[in-house]
């Protein structure tokens, strides 16, 4: 009785040890883990970010890791080995999150992408936990290209999981992994950081005021966090060989614009970002959401401002318009097929001028 009491015990103890893997903590301020895009360190321990897009990469050893965050931080896409990416969810109760197990022994990469717009929720990155004698490896820069990736909704990702247009917003048919830009950032093996917000404008954000709206990009683009004057963001921290900037749609979208005041204020941008970025190439983008009038006009002044520049470093760029033949996300956005078709546009264009 008492040899199988025994038995009994070891068995219990050897299921607690599978159950529990010893495991180790790596701080979210270690210096290894890399972060591309905008990322207030207030909290070195708790980096925060709201941009979709804005990634945490890290090389390391061992047969998995998980990932801590604030609660209610929202959807992630993680990729391991730059293998099918996986969609996770920080709800209100959940800190800790597993990204992947049983890997075989060696070397991996794990790389985790805000996939909504998160100002917010206000995410948090608290750290990852790997296995116990496992290492977090030094950082390899594996890029051949520095991108940025200014926009609204299309560049956001608004509603690009939805199953049909009558579906209205909700994080999680957001996603930034499957627009045109995160597409052709992997394409092009290129690193990405994005500033883009759902219905902003250059003057005036969706169905705005014709004298034009206070809360556009041109007014936030300057800081770490939307809608957060507290922290300057600074531009030596990243610095991009080719800038893409979609801004129109929602300046323009709706009747009652002012044409000169969307000239001028998106000609005062492009003047900033030159300043912010001497040598960067510069491309402004039109679509893929306008049609007929609208478009027209944002193609003219989008022109104009480009001669009236004189700048060899700023280029034009269209995208063929939308018209249903690839379906739609939510209240009629680029859908995953439409995104895919804006991408390979892009892509050629891109390495043409870079």
């Amino acid at each position: 009785m008492k040899k199988l009491l025994f038995v009994m015990m070891l068995a219990v103890a050897s299921i607690n040890c599978v159950a529990q893997q010893p495991s180790q903590v790596v701080s979210a301020d270690n210096a290894n883990i890399h972060y591309t895009g905008r990322f207030s360190f207030k909290n070195k321990k708790a980096p925060c970010m709201v941009y979709p897009g804005s990634a945490i990469e890290t090389n390391f050893t061992g047969s998995s890791i998980r990932m801590k965050a604030k609660p209610n931080s929202g959807y992630f896409m993680v990729t391991i080995d730059n293998d099918n990416p996986v969609k996770v969810n920080f709800g209100r109760k959940d800190s800790v999150m597993t990204l992947i197990k049983g890997l075989k022994k060696g070397n991996h990469n794990c790389k985790v992408m805000l996939a909504y717009e998160g100002y917010i929720r206000r995410p948090e990155f608290r750290g990852f936990i790997i296995d116990r004698g496992a290492k977090i490896l030094p950082y390899v820069n594996r890029y051949k290209l520095k991108m940025e990736f200014i926009g609204n909704s299309i560049t956001c990702g608004y509603g690009i999981e939805a199953g049909n247009k009558l579906m209205h917003f909700s994080d999680s048919t957001e996603n930034h992994y499957y627009t045109y830009a995160g597409i052709a950032a992997r394409r092009l093996n290129a690193e990405s950081m994005v500033v883009a917000r759902s219905g902003i404008g250059a003057y005036r954000n969706y169905n705005g005021p014709k004298a034009g709206d206070k809360d556009i990009m041109p007014r936030w683009y300057d800081y770490t966090l939307l809608y957060d004057s507290s922290e300057l963001w600074n531009s030596k921290r990243y610095t991009p060989d080719i800038v893409c900037v979609n801004l129109g749609t929602n300046d323009l979208s709706t009747p009652n614009y002012d044409l000169q005041l969307f000239k001028s204020h998106y000609m005062g941008f492009m003047k900033h970002l030159r300043a912010i970025y001497p040598k960067a190439k510069i491309v402004m983008l039109t679509g893929s959401m306008l049609n007929g009038k609208p478009l027209m006009d944002q193609k003219k002044v989008l022109d104009e401002i480009k001669t009236e520049l004189g700048d060899s470093g700023f280029y034009r760029f269209d995208f063929t318009p939308m018209n249903g033949s690839l379906g739609y996300g939510a209240d009629y956005h680029p859908s995953m097929l439409q995104a895919r078709r804006m991408a390979d546009e892009l892509v050629p264009f891109i390495n043409r001028i870079r």
